[in-house]
């Protein structure tokens, strides 16, 4: 009996001492960073981001091959309201969130920095003016609001060539970003509306007369880190002298683009950053552990996929916004 009695009781220590082990493993802050992290992440949204996700998702997953990452793409807009209805985890969003959206909920973390630029046509009949002219800020207005019908009126030349403007037809931050830079918002953009980036980059690679904007990520090639055949970027004149001078001249390369952003070469906006936004403040220990991840060794391959890291204070800002 006594033997008996004993075996019992070392049953029970160890049951107690495995109930004490579940307990402390499954906390947030003991799960993030462990391998042995599962669960499922959920992304939709801004197609400015959706690049840089998928590399981060893919990176995580070597160190975290339990969890699954599902993305998909469809705008800002759509990535803000899928997040503040709990269709998914996480909310891709590239512009500013607004006051209203805060008030609902939305928890935004900064997590990379982008630009949208102005593209044209690389076959453009008129590109050797444009590239020496380029873009000012208040033909950009004119263009976009119909009052600009020729690349003669773009370029002060008396070209009768016509000028076709395109921008998005759905609610992203591209169009906003772009709008603001404008001193609007999107829907004061009147042009020939296309759906997503890569459709406006396809609507210009098809139009020789076209002019649109595009994400970094679907203007320049990442791997040859040049613009993607029939799409060239129309130079902005950031002084408004009317030429395009050397220190306005740095689109050859994402590398030498980005570099002009970190110097403040290239206006912001059209330059800004992008957001990865929650309900809430996350708890799933799966998505913590992302957003830890992006914020830190995240960063690394910001450059190699087009984008530009955060400084060290907006990371910093974003770790202490998720403690």
């Amino acid at each position: 009996m006594k033997k008996m009695n004993f075996i019992l009781l070392v049953i029970v220590m160890l049951s107690i001492s495995c109930a004490d082990k579940t307990k402390q493993t499954s906390s947030p802050d003991a799960v993030i960073g462990q391998r042995e992290t599962r669960g499922e992440i959920q992304l939709s949204g801004a197609f400015a981001l959706y690049p840089m996700a998928i590399k981060w998702a893919e990176e995580f997953r070597k160190l975290h091959p339990n969890i699954r990452i599902d993305i998909s793409g469809g705008g800002a807009g759509k990535g803000i309201t899928d997040a503040l209805a709990g269709v998914v985890d996480i909310g891709m969003v590239s512009r500013e969130v607004y006051p209203e959206e805060i008030d609902k909920g939305a928890f935004a973390i900064a997590v990379v920095k982008d630009a949208v630029l102005p593209t044209i046509n690389t076959n453009n009949p008129e590109w050797p003016t444009i590239k020496k002219v380029g873009l000012k800020r208040e033909i950009a207005q004119k263009l976009w609001n119909e009052e600009i019908t020729t690349w003669g009126e773009v370029l002060g030349t008396a070209s009768k060539i016509p000028v076709h403007v395109f921008t998005r037809s759905d609610a992203c931050g591209a169009a906003e970003t772009f709008a603001a830079w404008l001193g609007g918002k999107q829907e004061n953009l009147k042009a020939t509306a296309v759906f997503g980036d890569p459709g406006l980059a396809s609507a210009v690679q098809k139009d020789r007369l076209a002019i649109g904007y595009n994400n970094i990520a679907y203007a320049y090639d990442q791997k040859t880190k040049k613009t993607f055949d029939g799409l060239t970027i129309i130079p902005i004149d950031v002084n408004e002298n009317g030429v395009i001078d050397a220190e306005e001249d740095f689109y050859q390369s994402t590398e030498t683009l980005i570099a002009a952003i970190n110097e403040g070469r290239y206006p912001s906006p059209p330059a800004r950053d992008l957001y990865l936004v929650t309900k809430g403040k996350p708890t799933k220990p799966e998505v913590l552990a992302f957003f830890q991840y992006i914020l830190t060794e995240g960063q690394l391959f910001a450059k190699e996929t087009g984008y530009i890291q955060l400084s060290e204070v907006k990371v910093t800002e974003g770790l202490d916004k998720l403690k």
